[in-house]
């Protein structure tokens, strides 16, 4: 028979302590520890029984079945998801509170009408589910199943007795196994919680969603043990008072995580961006000094966003710098190479610098443009509104080259854009689409010189 004893397990990270102590000696946490029951049998040494161990098989050996992905029919989804839904996969995708995760889950099982979805809530009535089911878009199907409970052995038993296609469990922190003494929500219970629906995953070939609650500092709550257990993690971004919204991959075993899907938030549900270029430069100013259009790469996806900085004397001792949407670390770099390379003097003045939209960008093809929009501010002189820029700022205030720039030429001119301003490196090898100039800059301060023609107070 089993015996049990108590072990103290830290609610951040996961690390087993014999005993209480009041700090978490790997992740440094305070007052993290909670007391779990742990069973422990005898040691096969103990025991005196031999246990043969399997025969290792040479790794060419093994047969290649390429099982064909399931396609939601939402292809903003399917692109984070690298092509659509793998047979037997488990999916953690984590969110703020109102961001539109059960939206989104509800329009999947909507959606695919040939499978049989379970859908198992723990957070609302059935009768909430099915209120909420009415006012999205696509209307549910008979092929849509739902089970409000949050005892995995009566989910168990669901799952055994019911041949699901697709499972969505909506909330993982809210299941619980009875023969835990702690309380849903705690390490030991979101760990087995998602033990149990992914070895029915594997075993049964069924693609299984988590929808998992996220802590005030925007990281998935519970163990981070999860995120190593699933195939792939999708987290919500964007402000859920802001119609926009992105999800991306940041764990992805079977497709890229540098993909993102943006949707739009209507009464009927989410709505996919067909053209967020388009959508994310609407409502641009062409006159507005501070502003500049970048263009970016989601993935294989070009995105042209917009750029705005707002430079303004300080009130304080310390001037501030403020970044939404932005590295904060690389707007501090920018900063010291336009006032060492480009002569700007940005001591005394207070830096804000935002991405409209709501995205975030965080590669360095953005770091012409944000240098460009915070000059433009300090010299009060709008930028060129034909141009997109297009660069990496080094320290020395030279303009590095850009990877996959044909498919950023190619957005650019298709928004109308005359003219792209790019690395003087890249101009060899980039085929341009006819009715788009480009024109090569080696440093900051010629890519100043260019945008920023019309001359000015400095």
């Amino acid at each position: 028979m089993p015996r049990t004893h108590s072990i103290y397990v830290c609610q951040a990270c996961a690390y087993e302590s014999p005993r209480w102590v009041g700090r978490c000696p790997n992740c440094n946490a305070w007052n993290s520890f909670v007391e779990e029951a742990h069973a422990t049998g005898p040691s096969q040494k103990r025991s005196g029984k031999k246990v043969r161990g399997d025969t290792p098989i040479v790794v060419t050996d093994i047969p290649v079945a390429a099982e064909p992905r399931i396609i939601t029919n939402i292809p903003e989804l399917d692109r984070v998801l690298g092509g659509g839904i793998v047979p037997g996969s488990v999916v953690l995708i984590g969110g703020d509170p109102g961001i539109g995760k059960s939206t989104l889950m509800m329009q999947l099982a909507a959606t695919l009408r040939s499978v049989t979805t379970l859908y198992i809530t723990g957070e609302e009535s059935a009768s909430q589910i099915r209120l909420r089911a009415e006012r999205l878009e696509p209307k549910p199907s008979d092929q849509l199943l739902l089970l409000a409970d949050t005892n995995l052995e009566t989910i168990s038993a669901t799952l055994e007795s019911t041949s699901a296609g697709l499972v969505i469990v909506d909330s993982i922190q809210t299941m619980y196994h009875p023969q835990l003494e702690s309380a849903p929500g705690t390490v030991s219970q979101v760990r087995e919680a998602t033990t149990v629906f992914m070895r029915y995953a594997k075993a049964r070939n069924v693609p299984v969603f988590l929808v998992g609650h996220v802590t005030k500092e925007g990281v998935i709550a519970g163990p981070r043990v999860v995120e190593h257990m699933v195939d792939a993690v999708i987290m919500f971004e964007g402000e859920r008072h802001y119609a926009y919204r992105i999800i991306r991959a940041m764990k992805n075993r079977f497709g890229s995580t540098n993909e993102i899907g943006i949707f739009e938030m209507h009464d009927t549900g989410l709505r996919e961006v067909a053209n967020p270029s388009a959508v994310f430069l609407a409502e641009r100013r062409t006159d507005a000094p501070g502003s500049a259009v970048v263009a970016g790469m989601e993935g294989t996806r070009p995105l042209l966003v917009e750029v705005q900085a707002l430079v303004a004397p300080t009130s304080y001792g310390v001037p501030q710098r403020t970044a939404t949407g932005f590295d904060g670390k690389r707007l501090q770099m920018l900063l010291a190479v336009l006032e060492r390379r480009a002569g700007l003097r940005l001591g005394q003045y207070d830096v804000f610098v935002n991405v409209a939209g709501g995205v975030r960008i965080d590669e360095p093809a953005a770091d012409l443009g944000m240098a460009v929009a915070i000059a433009s501010s300090l010299r009060d002189i709008p930028v060129c509104a034909d141009a997109a820029v297009i660069g990496e700022v080094g320290l020395g205030g030279e303009i590095r080259s850009i990877h996959q720039m044909d498919k950023r030429l190619a957005e650019a001119r298709k928004l109308g854009f005359l003219r792209v301003v790019l690395p003087r490196n890249n101009v060899q090898s980039v085929r341009v689409p006819s009715g788009l100039a480009v024109v090569e800059v080696e440093s900051v301060h010629e890519a100043l010189a260019v945008l920023l023609c019309q001359g000015g107070r400095s």
